[in-house]
């Protein structure tokens, strides 16, 4: 097998003494075995919560359907900031983004000295998993080798013991693989032409060709699907597991697959799959006349970066589009997904016949949603509205008891949940720091997400604070910067939504003498929630109590 096929860390990964800390606060941790369950853990990247066959049944997407069918599908499931990099820091890190520090894209914890809790991947690394990782984690701002690298600057692996990543450039994880140093035999000149297509686009060069009005718009692609990054990618995991498989330990695998993130490109096979007559157009809410949504967390008068820059770059590009060409681009974001269904189901398939899912725990997940042109044509994220929000959640394996297989359950869960989840139902401890809840056991009273701006901009503003039920959303939030505590506690602000009576947001509840008893009783439990949460992190285990 050569090298470049995929990459074993030679003695294993060597935990920063940060990530040393936060295990030294852990419980004692039961030495994994065989019999311990196989961890396969299966993301993607921006993908609507109901962009799944199980929710929406135009959506074909069989293979997680399939994980769904034998699993639990948690149908109301946020995440818990709406973009990337902090998203996936809160997921594998088990921490709200308040808690792990990176609350915008423009931040990372450049080395493990700085960690402020183990990541999954080490937590289970040192019980005894074999753990191998291909594709995104976004610990580490994926800078080209001209930009200066931040201070401390030191990328490990933290925990993957096999790497596969998808782009290079500065932020180099010791030992691993990149997609974008491989040659593509056959390919490479394809996908040129194609980014050079794309560049042509006036919004290419703002938004670096992944966010602008025609990323979203998106092509049917030439390039084989094998040679796009989620084909390369899942073929680095298949090698894996044929060559590079420990049989002795139970296995983490962990495969975070870019797609269906803008720029939106199917292979044509998958748009195939779709007529535009079963394509539904988004809906255009009441205030269509106005041109511009009445204000909110979102709103001129905010204060919360929202990707303004985007929104007015795309507005007058869909404004203009018919409803077929507007159905077409959700034809085609949907043919993603299926793309990705695809992908995982070759690897569900490989895991199946070496037998690897007898004994086995499965979660998919997405880091966030799309609004896909929802609320007068906003795409991406960077807002709490539920579009931006929420996202697919499943649990399966073998691991699930007979009696909730095939459940959908409507109670309220989020990503912080994911590392508790995980840990708990694969006998291992874990502390009580952790802000989420073991989803097989326990109940969340509601689900809670911060949004502190788009990029660095934004950090040093007021925060946008979510909860929600199954029935009700609040969004809190006060124009101005964190350092204006006087006036933020005076200018508080708010939307409040029906999301049974109103599920689409756009009536905003907030204020009306007829849901005073709701919009208090959720402002107490949106408090109380982050009280409970930041008492619980960060412990400080050199504190002795007096009797």
């Amino acid at each position: 097998m050569k090298r470049r096929d995929f990459c074993l860390l030679s003695g294993g990964t060597v935990a920063g003494a940060g990530i040393q800390r936060a295990l030294g606060a852990l419980p004692a941790q039961t030495q994994a075995s065989k019999e311990h369950p196989n961890i396969i853990f299966l993301m993607t990247d921006q993908q609507r919560w109901d962009a799944l066959g199980c929710s929406d049944p135009r959506v074909h997407t069989p293979n997680l359907d399939r994980l769904a069918k034998t699993g639990v599908h948690f149908r109301q499931a946020v995440c818990n900031v709406p973009m990337c990099m902090p998203s996936r820091y809160s997921m594998l890190l088990g921490l709200y983004p308040a808690q792990s520090g990176v609350r915008c894209n423009a931040q990372m914890i450049p080395d493990d000295e700085s960690l402020p809790a183990a990541p999954l991947p080490e937590i289970l690394r040192q019980a005894g998993y074999q753990t191998a990782g291909f594709g995104k984690t976004h610990w580490y701002e994926p800078l080209p080798a001209d930009r200066m690298k931040p201070a401390g600057f030191a990328p490990t692996t933290r925990g993957f013991e096999v790497r596969s990543c998808e782009h290079g450039g500065v932020h180099r994880e010791p030992g691993s693989v990149y997609y974008a140093e491989d040659n593509l035999p056959g390919a490479r000149a394809v996908f040129e032409e194609q980014k050079a297509e794309r560049g042509r686009h006036p919004e290419a060069v703002q938004f670096g060709g992944s966010d602008g009005p025609w990323s979203f718009i998106g092509w049917d692609s030439k390039v084989a699907p094998e040679h796009h990054m989620g084909g390369w990618l899942t073929n680095q995991c298949l090698t894996f597991l044929e060559t590079g498989r420990d049989a002795s330990r139970p296995l983490f695998l962990y495969l975070s697959l870019d797609e269906p993130h803008a720029p939106i490109r199917p292979p044509q096979k998958y748009t195939e799959l779709y007529s535009i007559d079963e394509i539904p157009d988004f809906p255009i809410p009441p205030w269509g006349v106005r041109e511009r949504e009445p204000n909110g967390h979102v709103g001129p008068d905010a204060e919360v970066s929202c990707r303004k820059d985007l929104y007015d770059a795309t507005y007058p590009v869909w404004k203009e589009m018919t409803p077929k060409e507007r159905r077409e681009v959700t034809l085609r974001y949907w043919a993603y997904c299926s793309f990705v269904d695809d992908l995982f189901g070759k690897v569900l398939d490989s895991l199946e016949s070496k037998g690897i899912l007898e004994n086995s725990l499965i979660v998919f997940c997405s880091d966030h949603g799309d609004m896909m042109g929802e609320r007068l044509f906003r795409t991406s994220k960077y807002n709490l509205y539920d579009g931006a929000v929420r996202v697919p959640m499943i649990l399966s394996g073998s691991v699930i008891p007979e009696s909730r297989r095939g459940e959908v359950s409507d109670a309220p869960a989020s990503l912080v949940d994911v590392v508790p989840t995980l840990l708990s139902n694969a006998g291992l401890e874990h502390p009580l720091v952790y802000p989420g809840i073991n989803l097989m056991e326990q109940s969340n009273a509601g689900s809670y997400a911060e949004y502190h701006g788009a990029g660095c901009e934004g950090i040093e503003r007021a925060p946008a604070l979510m909860w929600r039920t199954d029935e009700w959303k609040l969004i809190l939030y006060a124009p101005g910067q964190l350092k204006q505590r006087d006036r933020l506690l005076n200018g508080l602000k708010g939307e409040l939504y029906n999301l049974k009576d109103d599920p689409d947001e756009w009536n905003n509840l907030f204020g009306q003498d007829a849901v005073q008893d709701v919009q208090q009783r959720l402002t107490q439990e949106l408090l109380y929630h982050v009280a409970i949460t930041g008492s619980l992190f960060p412990r400080v285990s050199t504190l002795t109590t007096v009797a």
